[in-house]
């Protein structure tokens, strides 16, 4: 009767899977979804997943409130312009990530160059075992935030409520609590009140 055993390419894939550092990218604005896409789809045909284990973006909920009022639930980066790979680095490893559209640089140590003028090559460092232990934790913590396109010195129209009809200027944004101050012309004077989000309207 014969005795399974671990293969031997089992048993390096854990080896290196514990070996594997996170390192931080930095990627074009607004491209970290795309990056992280498009590194995916190399890493499988390229065959580095025993090198390259995994690719996150770091996100919290959100809560959004458009111009009308209503709310949508939405992901909010934590860090933007930043993608997270587990890897083991080695030169092939580091070429497949570097040479991935988007990609700007390994966050790192620059070295300068020993000649001529210019910016020197960056050697990747990994992140700490507490911040990369950090970054998830508060990606994973943080309760929902509510954003609202509103600020300071908008200019709304009341649609509900006591004050309908009037227009005035934002002079305070509550986001947690879903309110906001203006100042709206009662007889004639700039009077500050308070206007949940979906008593008012964005004027462009």
């Amino acid at each position: 009767m014969s005795m399974a055993t671990d293969r031997p390419e089992d048993n390096e894939q854990q080896v290196n899977t514990k070996a594997a550092r996170w390192y931080a990218v930095q990627v074009a604005s607004g491209c970290e979804k795309k990056v992280k896409t498009d590194l995916e789809q190399r890493i499988d045909t390229l065959e580095v997943a025993d090198r390259i284990i995994q690719v996150q973006i770091p996100q919290t909920p959100t809560v959004k409130i458009r111009k009308d009022g209503s709310r949508y639930s939405s992901e909010e980066k934590v860090f933007p312009g930043y993608v997270l790979i587990r890897m083991i680095l080695d030169d092939e490893a580091w070429q497949v990530v570097k040479n991935t559209p988007n990609v700007i640089n390994f966050v790192g140590a620059e070295q300068k160059r020993r000649y001529g003028r210019g910016r020197g090559h960056v050697k990747p460092l990994p992140l700490s075992r507490a911040e990369v232990e950090r970054i998830f934790k508060q990606a994973e913590e943080r309760e929902e935030v509510v954003k609202v396109d509103m600020a300071i010195g908008d200019k709304i129209a009341v649609l509900s409520g006591p004050f309908k009809d009037f227009e005035g200027e934002v002079i305070e944004v509550s986001p947690e609590r879903s309110k906001l101050k203006a100042l709206l012309s009662i007889f004639g004077r700039d009077t500050p009140v308070e206007l949940e989000f979906n008593q008012i309207e964005k004027q462009n």
